[in-house]
């Protein structure tokens, strides 16, 4: 393994094993640990037709005690499972969730990136059907497995602010559709609307809410939230995804004595906010420094909103970022119990 821990970026990595097991006939298979990264599954699979599968996304951090911390993994079952039950896919036990968590961090232990690094493993669930189906149905089948690599950044970082585009003629999820749940589709949803705003000179998609498109609702792939004075606004909305790392901000700013709000926030409210930020488990916080309002991405800009110094993450956003990584690394103290420590 040659691995330049200083250089890590959001990539793929081949690392020792991926646990998988498998949920035939009305019951789990034993978990088995594989090599091999590749699933073989049927040409028929209604995960390939009609995009019937889930996934997760969280973290495990060498704390500066030489200790592993895995951040918030019973979170990440709770949101996996009302995913499934959406998709109407079986989903493993919360049990069984965590033990092919913590199992899967201890086969590749050494890809773990060194505390001083400031990166991490990132791990990732995913739950699918292997088997094959032509009509559109719940499959009857799951095949769940947990496969990890050490990442570095998805974007940005704390001091290179994201330059962001208000996606008016595009909508990232459907209203009452599946936008609060983590399954793939969402995310493909979200892809044309990037290309043409990267096209655009942008790195940030803001949509709306797809029910008026007068209300925030969240990034591309993260949160959105802003601050004004000392109070953090977030969007309330059901066709936001429950970002694990934004309800952890929430309660790391009245932690910190700074008023939460969880509510709908109307696009002139852009206007009033200090900081604005993406936040979601691959990247804590990317603060964002501007925001361009078109009528189209590639359009003529309407309005825009500056937020402080896009070389320079703002005082509020610095410091919940730094108490969230700081309890991920046992740096701070974890006195609300989210780390799992190996």
């Amino acid at each position: 393994m040659n691995i330049d821990w200083s250089n890590l970026t959001f990539a793929y990595t081949k690392t020792n094993t991926i646990v998988c097991a498998s949920y035939k006939n009305g019951e789990w298979s034993s978990v088995e640990s594989r090599k091999s990264d590749e699933i073989s599954m049927n040409s028929y699979s209604a995960s390939l037709h009609y995009g019937v599968e889930c996934f997760e996304g969280l973290k495990a951090f060498n704390g500066k005690d030489g200790k592993i911390r895995i951040f918030r993994p019973d979170e990440n079952f709770k949101r996996m499972k009302s995913s499934a039950d959406y998709l109407g896919i079986e989903c493993p036990s919360e049990e069984m969730f965590l033990d092919m968590v913590i199992r899967a961090v201890k086969e590749n232990r050494e890809f773990i990136p060194p505390y001083e690094s400031r990166a991490s493993l990132y791990i990732r669930p995913l739950l699918i059907s292997l088997a094959p189906q032509l009509g559109v149905n719940s499959p009857s089948d799951s095949f769940f497995s947990i496969m990890v690599s050490p990442v570095g950044a998805y974007a940005g970082g704390l001091d290179n602010a994201a330059k962001g585009v208000i996606a008016r003629q595009f909508d990232r999820a459907a209203p009452n559709g599946s936008g609060r749940f983590k399954v793939g589709g969402n995310y493909a949803c979200s892809l044309y609307a990037g290309r043409q705003a990267a096209k655009e000179g942008y790195n940030a998609v803001l949509y709306l809410d797809p029910a008026s498109h007068k209300f925030i609702d969240e990034f591309s792939s993260s949160n959105f939230f802003g601050i004004k004075g000392n109070t953090y606004v977030t969007p309330k909305s059901e066709s936001v995804l429950p970002s694990i790392t934004n309800k952890s901000l929430e309660q790391v700013a009245k932690d910190n004595g700074m008023t939460v709000e969880r509510r709908q926030i109307p696009i002139e409210e852009l206007a009033s906010f200090e900081e604005v930020g993406e936040c979601g488990t691959a990247v804590v916080i990317t603060p964002v420094g501007q925001i361009d309002d078109k009528p189209s991405i590639e359009g003529k800009i309407t309005k825009s909103y500056f937020y402080g110094d896009k070389n320079h993450c703002g005082p509020k956003s610095r410091k919940l970022y730094e108490t969230i990584t700081g309890i991920q690394y046992g740096e701070i103290e974890d006195k609300h119990g989210w780390c799992t420590i190996l």
